[in-house]
């Protein structure tokens, strides 16, 4: 690494770290007095409140820090007259960038790394605390299609993994052919293990005399292997909140039901590559800032780059909660203006620099 870009990675991480502080320590801080009343008595709840609503802040606060970090750094270089000096000396403005943009790629790709855990349902936990059903959590009269299956859960319960007074109903043809009643099914091994399984068979020729339903017990039945309670879950709820892993699993798993995957793809891609807008972004900041501290405005400079943040990411926000609707499908309202927007930004940069 050269002295170049570890005296710009240090100035620049500097400001990163002082607004994205900032930016949690106001929202979070915020956020926990305006709901202090309403949260449990117990100190561990608070602080796991404290916690998941911080990791759902930092899914918003990182890429704009990232963006504000960098405004903050430009302005230190050019008041300080570091930066004329450096292209004085020859260097590069893509030198210049480099550093900044590999760490902002890399940081936002740990972000993507930690949206793929658990703490993706950060808000859905810091909301279950909020309503004091943090220990319960249960659905009723779930009713949905898998593969040649159709399935009711009376009672379930996603995060014990397990489901009470069960009906599987097995159809060929557009026939049940078979049916499997229980009080209990567990989750495990990627399977359903049902408890005490009272299964019904229909015979597939119906004869007046000879034909007779079958009607045998299990003591253990396992079925329905990758049927998980927790997609089961997001997907009765119709929520957009998913982690990367399982809404990879969703997709494959609605797919095959031929069931509409809108709303997973639509949260696939805003994890998975809305983030990066800030990296064109950043870049289009850095060409159209003045090198001269004589004739650079400090003012008009920060607010504008601010207010141009703040537009772009909003039109993006605004196109995942189309797509999230099913108002627009995903690969139209999130792929392609990403893809209009890094070309356009690569184009005016090129444009721009060539002077």
């Amino acid at each position: 690494m050269s002295i170049l870009t570890k005296y710009i990675l240090q100035k620049y991480l500097k400001s990163f770290l002082i607004v994205l502080v900032s930016l949690q320590l106001f929202f979070v801080g915020i956020d926990f007095f305006q709901n202090a009343k309403n949260l449990p008595d117990s100190a561990n709840l608070q602080l796991l409140y404290l916690f998941y609503n911080s990791f759902f802040t930092l899914t918003l606060t990182l890429p704009l820090s990232l963006v504000f970090g960098w405004i903050l750094t430009l302005v230190i270089l050019i008041k300080g007259n570091e930066l004329v000096a450096l292209v004085s000396l020859g260097v590069s403005k893509n030198k210049i960038y480099s550093p900044v943009f590999k760490i902002s790629f890399l940081l936002i790709i740990v972000l993507i790394g930690l949206q793929s855990t658990p703490l993706a349902y950060s808000y859905e936990e810091k909301s279950r605390i909020l309503d004091n059903e943090y220990f319960i959590s249960s659905k009723s009269d779930i009713f949905l299609k898998y593969n040649n299956y159709y399935i009711y859960f009376q009672k379930l319960y996603p995060l014990e993994q397990r489901a009470e007074n069960i009906h599987i109903y097995n159809v060929s043809n557009e026939d049940i052919v078979e049916s499997i009643v229980a009080k209990k099914a567990y989750f495990q091994n990627n399977k359903w293990y049902i408890i005490d399984a009272k299964i019904l068979q229909k015979p597939q020729e119906i004869d007046f005399n000879s034909s007779k339903i079958e009607i045998r017990y299990e003591k253990f039945l396992n079925t329905l292997e990758g049927f998980k309670p927790k997609i089961l879950n997001n997907v009765y709820e119709s929520r957009s909140t998913f982690s990367i892993i399982d809404a990879v699993s969703a997709l494959l798993l609605l797919k095959e039901q031929n069931i509409n995957t809108d709303k997973i793809r639509a949260a696939l891609y805003y994890e998975l590559i809305v983030s990066f807008f800030i990296l064109p972004l950043m870049m289009l900041i850095f060409i159209y800032s003045s090198l001269n501290s004589r004739f650079f405005n400090v003012g008009k400079f920060v607010s504008l780059s601010i207010f141009f943040t703040l537009i772009i990411w909003g039109l993006f926000f605004l196109l995942h909660k189309f797509s999230n609707s099913g108002i627009i499908i995903p690969e139209i309202s999130l792929l392609l203006p990403m893809f209009l927007w890094f070309m356009i930004s690569y184009i005016v940069y090129r444009k721009k620099i060539s002077y």
